[in-house]
């Protein structure tokens, strides 16, 4: 377990390091630099979830998104306590300390703040940050390592 704890916490450090130096030093009189071809920092502002759905709740969506994020980081810090396997317990600690992140932003900043942009010509991806990254990492090496017991089961019987 404390395994991925010290995971999360790292996660949750490198999340809000990364808002802030990018927030106040490296875009703080600028709304986006151009530095790809294909990659621009942006500040982008979340009140909503993935993809900005939900954005136009208010302080309603503040609170009903929080609370939900950390009834779902009190499910995984149950399952973490529980968990054996290490790659397991750093899965759930990407996302825990991720969660934690977005929904610190949320509670302090009143949304969440993206500023990493990926774009092919005019098609972007929509803007993204630390913790958004960590939380993905770590569902899909949840989805792969059942995958991969699955398997290992069924090779067995």
């Amino acid at each position: 377990m404390l395994w991925g704890l010290g995971i999360a916490a790292a996660v949750l450090l490198l999340d809000q390091a990364s808002k802030y130096w990018i927030l106040n030093d490296v875009l703080a009189e600028k709304s986006f630099i151009i530095y790809t071809s294909f990659f621009n920092l942006v500040k982008a502002w979340n009140t909503g979830v993935s993809f900005s759905m939900f954005n136009d709740w208010g302080w309603v969506g503040i609170l009903v998104l929080s609370l939900l994020a950390l009834t779902i980081v009190g499910f995984l810090f149950n399952w973490l306590r529980h968990e054996k396997n290490r790659y397991m317990q750093a899965a759930l600690g990407m996302i825990i300390g991720g969660a934690l992140g977005n929904v610190i932003d949320r509670v302090r900043l009143g949304a969440v703040f993206d500023f990493l942009d990926f774009h092919i010509g005019v098609h972007h991806w929509p803007a993204f940050n630390v913790a958004d990254s960590f939380i993905c990492i770590g569902a899909v090496m949840i989805i792969v390592y059942s995958i991969a017991v699955k398997t290992e089961k069924e090779e067995k019987k």
